[in-house]
C-alpha cells in the first residue's frame, strides 16, 4: 500500500508540475507555425526586453548568480551562448517557468536566433 501511495504521490507531483502550451513544433522539431522569412529581429530592441523582463530580472530565474539551466542571462554574450537552449525552452513551453510569452514574443526570440543571434 505504500509503495502505491508514494507512485500515486510521484504521478501527481509531476502532472502538477508540467505546463500545458500548445504544440509549436512539427514531427522534425522545427518551429512550424512561425515563419522567419524577411524578419530581422533586434537583440536591443525586440529580444533582450523580453529576456529581461521574462526570464531574469522578472522571475530571477537566470538573474546575477543564478545556476538555474544555463545560468544568467543578463548580458548578450550570456544570452548567445544559451540561445540553443533558449530556443528549445521557448518552443517546448519549459520557459519562462512563471508567466508565458505571447506568440509575438516566441517568435521574435526564436527568429532572432534563426537568423544568427546578432548583437544589433
Amino acid at each position: 500500500m505504500k509503495k502505491l501511495s508514494v507512485v500515486v504521490i510521484v504521478f501527481t507531483v509531476l502532472f502538477a508540475c508540467s505546463k500545458s502550451m500548445p504544440d509549436m513544433t512539427n514531427d522534425t522539431g522545427n518551429s512550424s507555425s512561425i515563419s522567419c522569412s524577411g524578419v530581422t529581429e533586434s537583440f536591443s530592441k525586440d529580444v533582450n526586453p523580453i529576456i529581461q523582463s521574462s526570464c531574469a530580472t522578472g522571475s530571477n530565474c537566470h538573474a546575477s548568480g543564478s545556476v538555474n539551466g544555463p545560468g544568467e542571462l543578463i548580458t548578450y554574450t550570456e544570452i548567445q551562448s544559451a540561445s540553443a537552449q533558449i530556443r528549445a525552452a521557448v518552443i517546448s513551453g519549459e520557459m519562462p517557468k512563471t508567466g508565458s510569452l505571447t506568440a509575438s514574443q516566441k517568435s521574435a526570440i526564436i527568429c532572432w536566433i534563426d537568423n544568427g543571434a546578432s548583437n544589433n
